[in-house]
C-alpha cells in the first residue's frame, strides 16, 4: 500500500476555500484507490521513514521552512503549487535575477517569487492544475520537463444532480446572479463585480467566508439592495448545492482562477458560466463559459449580458462531468506518484 502525507500551510482550515476542499478531496479519490493518505500533524513526531512521498500543497512562506527540511533530509516530495502570476516568465526571471543580484544579500529580506522558485526546484515531481500554469513554471523558474506532471482541480459529483428547491424555498430566490467565494479578498475582485451588477435589473447572491475590513465596507456600500450577502455556507451542505442549482448565471471575475472549484460546481449543477479569462480557465470550460477581463467592468457586464441571452448547457455539465470529477484527478495524481517512485 502506497502511504502519503498532506502537507499545507496552517491557516488552510480556517480560510476555507478551494485548496481546502482540493485536499480532502484528493485524499478520499486516493484512498478510494488503495493508497494510505494522511494530513500532517505538527505536534506530533514525523515518522517520514514511513511514508513513501509527502504531497505539498501551496507555495509561499507557510510552506517554505518545512518544504526546506524535507529537501535537506532527502525526503521524496511532491508540490502541487497552487501558483499563477498576470506577470511574464521573462518579468519574474528579471525579478529574480534582480533579487539574487540585491535582496537575497540582505538578511530577513524575501521576495514572493524566490520562494517559489526555491520550492518547485526541491520538488521531485510538481503537479500544477493547468497546462498554462506548468508553462509559467517552467519557463520562470528553470523547471526540467520532467519533473512536471498536469493535474486538474475537480469537482464532487454530487452538484451533477443539485436540486434549486431547498434555496428556493429558504431564501425566496431564482434565476439569480451568483457568486460563490470569500468576500473582501481583492483578488476575487468583487468590487467590478458589484459596479457591474448595478447595470442588472436582477437579483444577486454573494456567498463566502467575509473578511471584515474596508474592501468588505465598499463591497457593502457599492451593492444594490437586491444583492444578498450570505455568510460561509459549507461546500458540503446541500444548501450551497441547491443555490447553483437556482442561479441562472454564476459569475467569478476573479483577478486570475485555476480554476475556481466553486466554477466547476456550479457549472456541474447547470449554472451558466461567466468567469475570468486569466489562469488557465479556457482548459476546463473550452466554449462554454464568457471569458471577461476582470480589470474592465465593462467587460463583466457585457459577459453577463451574453450569458443571460443563452439557454442553460446540458454540453457543459457533461463536460465537466466527464472530464473533472475527483475520480479522475485521484486517478492523475496516483499515475504521477507511481512515475515518481518509478524513478
Amino acid at each position: 500500500m502506497m502511504k502519503v502525507c498532506f502537507v499545507s500551510y496552517q491557516a488552510i482550515r480556517l480560510l476555507s476555500g478551494g485548496p481546502q476542499t482540493q485536499i480532502f478531496e484528493t485524499k478520499k479519490a486516493l484512498e478510494k484507490l488503495g493508497a494510505s493518505v494522511s494530513l500532517y500533524n505538527m505536534w506530533e513526531k514525523f515518522d517520514f521513514k514511513s511514508y513513501d512521498l509527502v504531497h505539498i500543497f501551496g507555495t509561499g512562506i507557510s510552506n517554505y521552512h518545512f518544504m526546506r527540511e524535507l529537501y535537506k533530509l532527502g525526503i521524496k516530495t511532491v508540490l502541487t503549487p497552487i501558483f499563477y502570476s498576470t506577470h511574464s516568465a521573462s518579468f519574474i526571471r528579471s525579478v529574480l535575477l534582480f533579487d539574487k543580484l540585491i535582496f537575497s544579500k540582505i538578511r530577513g529580506f524575501w521576495i514572493d517569487y524566490r520562494l517559489v522558485s526555491d520550492m518547485c526546484n526541491w520538488a521531485d515531481m510538481i503537479l500544477p492544475n493547468t497546462h498554462r500554469e506548468a508553462i509559467l513554471i517552467k519557463n520562470s523558474f528553470n523547471v526540467r520537463d520532467e519533473k512536471i506532471y498536469v493535474v486538474p482541480n475537480g469537482v464532487n459529483d454530487r452538484f451533477f444532480n443539485a436540486n434549486s428547491e431547498l434555496f428556493i424555498k429558504n431564501y425566496n430566490l431564482k434565476n439569480f446572479i451568483l457568486n460563490v467565494g470569500h468576500i473582501g479578498p481583492g483578488r476575487k475582485n468583487l468590487l467590478r463585480l458589484m459596479q457591474a451588477l448595478k447595470h442588472f435589473d436582477i437579483p444577486a447572491v454573494i456567498i463566502g467566508r467575509i473578511e471584515s475590513g474596508s474592501e468588505y465596507e465598499k463591497l457593502r456600500k457599492l451593492s444594490s439592495p437586491q444583492t444578498l450577502f450570505i455568510e460561509s455556507i459549507s461546500n458540503d451542505s446541500e444548501l450551497l448545492a441547491s443555490a447553483y442549482a437556482a442561479c441562472d448565471v454564476f459569475v467569478l471575475p476573479s483577478l486570475f482562477e485555476t480554476p475556481g472549484i466553486a466554477a466547476l460546481e456550479a457549472a456541474l449543477a447547470g449554472a451558466k458560466i461567466v468567469i475570468t479569462k486569466y489562469g488557465g480557465t479556457q482548459e476546463y470550460f473550452k466554449d462554454y463559459a464568457e471569458y471577461v477581463d476582470p480589470y474592465s467592468v465593462n467587460s463583466i457586464v457585457q459577459g453577463i449580458k451574453n450569458a443571460l441571452t443563452k439557454p442553460k448547457s446540458e454540453e457543459l455539465r457533461n463536460f465537466v462531468k466527464n472530464n473533472f470529477l475527483w475520480d479522475n484527478v485521484g486517478k492523475k495524481t496516483m499515475d504521477a506518484y507511481f512515475e515518481l517512485l518509478k524513478r
